[in-house]
C-alpha cells in the first residue's frame, strides 16, 4: 500500500505541471489583469506599461508560466493585482472558513444520506421508499441558488416579520457579538443546508442502489444462513461494501466545493474561497486565481489517493500491488 499510494504521488507531479500549465493560459485568455487600470484617467500609457513590466506581463506567455512555477516553487505565490495583498495570506486567511462550511455541510450529508438510503432499500417498494425516492429527485433537481434564495425568504425574512427567532442570511457572525462558536455556527445554518440538501439527494440515491446491489450477493445469503442478527449483516457485510461508491462521490466532490461553492456563499456573504475565486474572476487577478486552481487540482489529487486507500479498508478483497 505505501509503496502504491508513493508512486501515484510521483506520478501526480507531471500531471499537476500540466494542470497548471493548461490553468495559466486559460486565465491569460481571459482577459487583461490590468484592464481596471486602464480606465483610471490618472494613468498614462507609461503608466500602464511599467505595471506590466512590473509584473512581468510584456513578456510572452510561456515565460510568464515559468517564473510564476519557479515562485510558487520557492513558496512565493505572489500579490494581488488589485488589492496588493500576498496571496498566501489571502488563501490562508479564506481556506478555513470554506473548511468549516463544508465540513458542517458533509458532516450533516453523510449522516442523513447514509441512514436514508439504508431505510429506503430495506423497505424498497414501500410507501417509505417512494416518499425518499421521491423527494431525493425533487432534490437533485432544486437549484442550490434557488434553495438558498427561498431558505432566506421563510427562515429569515418571514420568520422575522412573524417576530419568530430567525437565521441570519450574511457573514460569519454579528459584529456587535464577535467572532464566537455560537455566531459562526448560528451564521453556518442556512448556507451548510443549501449545500447539503442537493448533495444528500444525490447520495441518498447511489447508496440505494449499492445496497440492493449487495443484497442479493452470496456472501449476504451465507450470512444470514449463519444466523446472524440483521443488523450487523446490513452494517459489517452490505453496507460496508456498498460505501465504495460514496467514497469515490465524496473524494471527488470535496475538493471542487472549495473553490465551487461560489454561489452559495455569494448568496450568504461568506467569506471562504468561492467568493475569493469569484472576485479574482472577474478581475482577472492572475495570481490569486491560479493559487486557488492549484490548491483545489492539489487537493483533488490528495483525495483521491485518501479515496483508494479507503477502497481496501472498506473491501479487504481490494490490494495493491
Amino acid at each position: 500500500m505505501t509503496a502504491y499510494l508513493v508512486r501515484r504521488l510521483i506520478q501526480a507531479v507531471p500531471l499537476l505541471l500540466i494542470i497548471s500549465f493548461i490553468a495559466f493560459a486559460i486565465v491569460q485568455a481571459t482577459g487583461d489583469p490590468l484592464a481596471a487600470y486602464t480606465v483610471d484617467a490618472s494613468l498614462t500609457s507609461d503608466d500602464i506599461a511599467r505595471l506590466r513590466e512590473r509584473y512581468g506581463l510584456d513578456r510572452p506567455m510561456p515565460l510568464q508560466y515559468l517564473a510564476w512555477l519557479g515562485n510558487m516553487l520557492s513558496g512565493d505565490w505572489g500579490v494581488s493585482y488589485y488589492t496588493r495583498e500576498n496571496v498566501v495570506d489571502m488563501v490562508l486567511d479564506r481556506l478555513p472558513n470554506t473548511l468549516l462550511l463544508v465540513g458542517i455541510a458533509y458532516t450533516v450529508i453523510l449522516v442523513a444520506a447514509a441512514a436514508l438510503g439504508i431505510l429506503s432499500a430495506v423497505r424498497q417498494y414501500s410507501w417509505l421508499d417512494h416518499l425518499i425516492t421521491g423527494t431525493s429527485f425533487v432534490g437533485i433537481a432544486i437549484p442550490s441558488f434557488w434553495l438558498g434564495l427561498m431558505l432566506i425568504v421563510v427562515f429569515s425574512v418571514q420568520f422575522k416579520a412573524a417576530g419568530l427567532p430567525y437565521f441570519p442570511v450574511g457573514g460569519m457572525y454579528d459584529q456587535r457579538v464577535g467572532e464566537t462558536l455560537p455566531q459562526v455556527l448560528w451564521h453556518a445554518v442556512l448556507p451548510a443546508t443549501t449545500l447539503a440538501v442537493v448533495i444528500t439527494a444525490r447520495y441518498v440515491r447511489y447508496i440505494r442502489s449499492a445496497i440492493l446491489e449487495q443484497i442479493a450477493v452470496d456472501y449476504v445469503r451465507t450470512a444470514r444462513a449463519k444466523g446472524l442478527p440483521e443488523r450487523t449483516v446490513m452494517l459489517r457485510h452490505i453496507f460496508k461494501n456498498a460505501l465504495l461508491p460514496l467514497i469515490t462521490l465524496v473524494a471527488l466532490d470535496v475538493p471542487s466545493l472549495l473553490s465551487g461553492a461560489i454561489v452559495i456563499e455569494s448568496i450568504f456573504a461568506w467569506p471562504g474561497m468561492g467568493r475569493l475565486f469569484w472576485s479574482a474572476a472577474e478581475r482577472t487577478d492572475i495570481p490569486v486565481l491560479m493559487a486557488t486552481m492549484l490548491l483545489v487540482a492539489v487537493l483533488t489529487v490528495i483525495a483521491n489517493l485518501v479515496a483508494d486507500a479507503l477502497y481496501a479498508v472498506a473491501d479487504p478483497r481490494i490490494r495493491y500491488q
